[in-house]
């Protein structure tokens, strides 16, 4: 049987153009090079799973390429990389300062890329200052790190810093698209935001999840089975749970909760999450801020139509009520009265002067 690939190895970007969501650090990266301007040492800093590490070997390729012969050649032997989680003494860096004197066989530089460089000790850190600021012409050094608040500023001050942003909803989700057509898997848009949803800004992420989901669904992602086997709330519930407070249904408003909480679902994910569905239809009522729903076009048109039936008051009033229960869950005796006060209270907000009844 042929080994599988997952997808975050097998896409991972080979160029600067296959890189998403990192356009301005890549464009700056690639004028860097065109123009001979690249600094000697470099902090590439931001969230896991955008693109740190891939970007940094993609440049020790790139400016080894200028005036050689073969375009396939990957110049393993120019790359050292080094992670700063299991290789963190001062042992480990004098090594490493060995090793940068020794010019390359091929190509122009060596590069050294350090990964997870804020795990150093301060010894390794202050062992590593001299040489980072003076580096033989021929090294690069390229630190890469999710917690730039843990390197000490005589690091920071000698290196240029790159930060990297989280993936957009939007970018993540074309890419997954992308990959889902090469797989020929068929998708439903709306899968493909909760997928990107979930990952929560790390490409890496949404590519595990697309792996995971892809496994269970087989070639045809719905919405429905993406929200089955990710376990999440999708806005189907929190609009049928809207319409029911409107409604004023409070029996079966209550219901409706006690089946989330039967399958598994944490009461505070999902009064959370309600207030944000208050939100997204208060962004919804009005055509100039509708850019702000990232969601898929099925998904807008129920937030429109959902959002026609809601007056500003009672969304800005549900979602005080819905962030004042967030507030207190998790010091409160009883979480699950807690949230459905809290619900009851939404279906009872004044309309027109007029008091809503608590029973119907």
């Amino acid at each position: 049987m042929e080994q599988f690939v997952v997808s975050a190895r097998k896409y991972r970007p080979q160029t600067f153009k296959d890189v998403v969501g990192q356009q301005a650090i890549t464009n700056t990266l690639l004028n860097a090079i065109e123009n001979n301007h690249l600094a000697s040492a470099l902090l590439f800093t931001g969230p896991r799973g955008v693109g740190k590490t891939t970007c940094a070997r993609i440049l020790a390729r790139k400016i080894n390429q200028p005036g050689y012969d073969d375009p396939f050649e990957d110049f393993a032997f120019n790359v050292f990389e080094l992670d700063a989680a299991s290789n963190n003494s001062v042992d480990d860096i004098r090594n490493l300062i060995d090793q940068v004197r020794i010019p390359p066989q091929t190509g122009q530089y060596k590069v050294y890329i350090i990964d997870e460089v804020h795990m150093l000790s301060s010894a390794a850190f202050n062992a590593f200052l001299k040489t980072l600021e003076e580096p033989p012409k021929h090294a690069i050094f390229i630190l890469a790190t999710t917690e730039k608040h843990k390197i000490i500023p005589t690091i920071l001050s000698r290196c240029q810093i790159f930060d990297f942003k989280r993936i957009t909803i939007k970018d993540a989700k074309e890419h997954l698209a992308e990959v889902a057509k090469s797989q020929g898997v068929v998708f439903e848009d709306d899968a493909l935001h909760i997928i990107a949803q979930k990952a929560d800004g790390a490409m890496r992420d949404a590519l595990s999840i697309f792996d995971r989901v892809v496994s269970y669904c087989g070639t045809n992602l719905t919405r429905q089975a993406v929200t089955e086997n990710l376990n999440v709330l999708d806005y189907e519930t929190y609009i049928s749970m809207t319409d029911l407070i409107l409604e004023n249904k409070i029996p079966e408003i209550l219901l409706a909760y006690n089946d989330i909480l039967s399958k598994g679902f944490d009461g505070h994910h999902f009064i959370a999450g309600l207030a944000s569905h208050f939100r997204d239809l208060l962004v919804a009522k009005n055509p100039a801020t509708l850019s702000l729903l990232e969601m898929g076009e099925a998904a807008q048109q129920l937030y429109g139509q959902q959002a026609q039936k809601v007056t500003q008051d009672f969304l800005l009033k549900g979602i005080d009520i819905a962030n004042d229960c967030d507030l207190k869950f998790k010091s409160s005796q009883n979480q699950r009265l807690l949230v459905e006060l809290a619900l009851m209270q939404i279906a009872s907000i004044t309309f027109d002067g007029e008091k809503k009844k608590l029973i119907s």
